[in-house]
């Protein structure tokens, strides 16, 4: 189903588009889709029914069914890839996604910006190149709507992390984000010590470490260091859970978001530790014996 989809997507907008497409190809094409929608309506329709009679709600039943038959890893792709989308609209509007009132953005987009941007010119590049070499209209067109989309999707890939910062929330609490792939948040209760720390650690945009340490880094490097009290738990982009103790991230301005880090935690401490209350602020202060009690010797003669 997630592979005929698409396609027929690509197929609608070649004929919007102004493609002619040979009859039999049109025939096939729908002819596979309403198959496969008829296969997955099979498979779905007792995972559906089942989870009516057990009480559930029609929306409940056919998430359920949903989530039992698409994979966890295409239902997040998914996912991200319209909220990508709608982040592109966001950038282009100079707006952000749900910044709460009191909370300070840290922007992480720099080492991968010009990384973007040689993307965009290289696809850019090859739209023009395949459009002069390839002779057939129909490959032509094909893979116009293609290069274009592939375009779209870098931009509102980079759109996505400028859009959603990472956040130092007014709480103390640590928001780590990277676009709509991936979302971690740190109680400021947790947050025991900040420090700017640059590393170059190798794997993708998410690793862990045996000892629990999370390295969520852009451009192949890390620039903060948070440790934590206690594990946190975390998705990471394609679905699987895992949990971390020490949190590195990149930051464009690591000795602010440090600061801002050191800062708030040590406000929520202050906030959530009780007064210390001397004795002398929680009774009377006891009087002396000079006070309390009239001298017995008399005074000597003047």
């Amino acid at each position: 189903m997630w592979a005929v989809l698409p396609g027929e997507l690509a197929l609608a907008v070649c004929l919007v588009a102004g493609v002619r497409i040979p009859g039999a190809v049109l025939l096939g094409a729908e002819a596979l889709v309403v198959g496969v929608l008829a296969l997955e309506v099979c498979v779905m329709w007792p995972l559906y029914a089942a989870r009516r009679r057990a009480g559930d709600r029609r929306r409940e039943a056919a998430l359920s069914a949903v989530r039992a038959v698409v994979p966890v890893a295409v239902r997040r792709l998914l996912v991200h890839e319209f909220r990508a989308l709608h982040s592109l609209g966001l950038w282009v509007l100079r707006r952000r996604h749900r910044i709460p009132e009191g909370a300070r953005p840290f922007s992480y987009t720099e080492p991968q910006t010009g990384i973007m941007w040689t993307f965009v010119f290289v696809s850019v590049v090859e739209t023009v190149v395949l459009a002069l070499v390839i002779p057939w209209p129909l490959v032509h067109a094909i893979l116009l709507v293609v290069d274009v989309y592939g375009i779209v999707i870098v931009l509102a890939l980079q759109a996505a992390c400028v859009t959603r910062p990472h956040l130092v929330e007014a709480d103390g609490s640590l928001r780590l984000r990277y676009g709509a792939l991936f979302d971690l948040r740190a109680p400021a209760a947790v947050i025991a010590a900040a420090r700017v720390d640059r590393r170059f650690p190798g794997g993708g945009l998410v690793r862990v470490d045996g000892d629990g340490t999370l390295d969520l880094a852009v451009g192949s490097q890390t620039t903060v260091t948070v440790e934590l009290t206690e594990p946190v738990e975390f998705v990471r982009p394609l679905g699987r859970r895992g949990s971390a103790r020490t949190l590195r991230f990149h930051a464009d301005d690591p000795r602010a978001a440090v600061a801002a880090l050191t800062m708030d935690a040590k406000d929520a401490k202050d906030r959530t530790a009780p007064s210390p209350l001397t004795p002398e602020r929680t009774a009377p202060a006891a009087l002396t014996p000079e006070r309390t009690a009239p001298s017995s010797t008399p005074d000597p003669p003047a």
